[in-house]
């Protein structure tokens, strides 16, 4: 089951449950979409991996147990270690292969 982290690991953009502006990749570091457009290039700082959209888990329990009441997210924050320019340079080199050949 997914964290659901709380927030962009690079610039500390609230990301609540609901958001749509949340990208993570497969060890579930969160960015925000703009973070994620605009430095990560959709590339993941700290492992290398692709960055996707998170799914959004459902606040209404429409199966029985299974909902942000019975599953809450996590409000655990994490930062990132790597400056901006860092990233970018990362994601510079590491864009030019594609997530699934990395």
């Amino acid at each position: 089951m997914l964290e659901i982290r709380p927030e962009c690991e690079c610039c500390d953009k609230k990301l609540p449950p609901n958001s749509t502006e949340a990208y993570i990749c497969s060890y579930e570091c969160t960015w925000c979409e703009d973070c994620t457009e605009n430095i990560l290039k959709h590339v993941c700082p700290n492992c290398g991996g692709g960055v996707v959209k998170r799914p959004i888990r459902p606040a209404n329990e429409w199966r029985k147990g299974l909902s942000t009441k019975h599953q809450p997210p996590s409000t655990k924050i994490v930062k990132t270690k790597f400056t901006h320019q860092e990233i970018s340079d990362f994601a510079d080199k590491m864009n030019e292969i594609l997530p699934e050949n990395r």
